[in-house]
């Protein structure tokens, strides 16, 4: 009789191999960033990378006439939505767009969690943003955004792992939601960073990933702070997988490495509440 193998051996053996063929992010979203990231690129550029997908452009357009993002009048044309609200903006509207569709499983714990996972990611990234320019650090704002939208990126992939070993029927044990959030907690630091070097991410995000929970860390890395501080007053608010409203956020390092005011906690606390409005 054929002994069933467990199920962390199931999930290591997949995060084993190549993780960029893992069914996280778009190509194109990734390809942004990249170009971004390298400053070698022109509005040409990155119109001729988002027509490679359309339906990726037209989800662009969709999110820049939000109310999160809307101006004046509608946006009509990607080039258009570039010169009102920049390339990195657009960038980071394409990775945030082809994200929210990869939050979704046919096992009903696990999308659930992929569900929650999602609100966490983008009230985070929301938050994040909000707190940069706050803070008095408007440059690193969009960069904050997208460090909040993928610091959680390895419990996604870590959901994915299991909803392809639950289709696949590897295993006949039941994904008890105990059993599916002590698999999140202890992995997803490590898998989301070796998943983003493996999309060649740039590094401050990878290093966001592996860094956000660490007891220890640079407070002078005002990115890495900001995201810190969104993804804890996300856990406060209940934006979170595992929430907890008894977090005091007044005491924490990450608060005196900005110098915020409790009046401005509650308000981020009210911006995380709210950022559903985004999509």
């Amino acid at each position: 009789m054929k002994t069933e193998k467990p199920i962390i051996a199931l999930i290591q053996e997949r995060l084993a191999g190549d993780l960029s063929n893992l069914p996280v992010f778009n190509s194109v979203a990734v390809r942004l960033q990249q170009a971004l990231s390298s400053g070698n690129f022109s509005i040409d550029n990155i119109i001729e990378l988002i027509s490679e997908d359309q339906s990726l452009a037209s989800k662009i357009l969709k999110v820049a006439n939000s109310t999160y993002y809307a101006g004046l009048s509608k946006v009509a044309v990607i080039k258009d939505a570039i010169v009102r609200l920049g390339a990195q903006e657009i960038a980071n509207m394409a990775m945030m767009a082809s994200q929210f569709e990869s939050y979704h499983s046919s096992n009903e714990i696990l999308n659930q969690k992929m569900m929650a996972l999602w609100g966490h990611a983008l009230s985070c990234a929301v938050g994040a943003k909000w707190v940069a320019r706050k803070a008095g650090y408007p440059a690193i704002a969009s960069e904050a955004f997208m460090g909040g939208l993928l610091h959680d990126i390895g419990k996604l992939a870590l959901l994915k792992v299991m909803d392809d070993i639950v289709r696949s029927k590897e295993s006949r044990m039941i994904l008890a939601e105990p059993l599916v959030d002590e698999i999140l907690q202890s992995l997803h630091e490590e898998v989301g960073y070796n998943l983003m070097r493996s999309w060649n991410l740039p590094e401050n995000y990878s290093s966001i990933a592996i860094e956000h929970h660490k007891p220890e860390f640079d407070t002078g890395n005002i990115l890495l702070v900001t995201v810190r501080l969104a993804n804890v007053t996300c856990k406060k608010v209940g934006k979170d997988i595992i929430p907890d409203p008894e977090i005091s956020l007044v005491l924490l390092p990450e608060v005196q490495a900005l110098g915020l005011k409790e009046i401005t906690l509650a308000e981020l606390e009210i911006v995380i509440e709210d950022a559903g409005d985004v999509m």
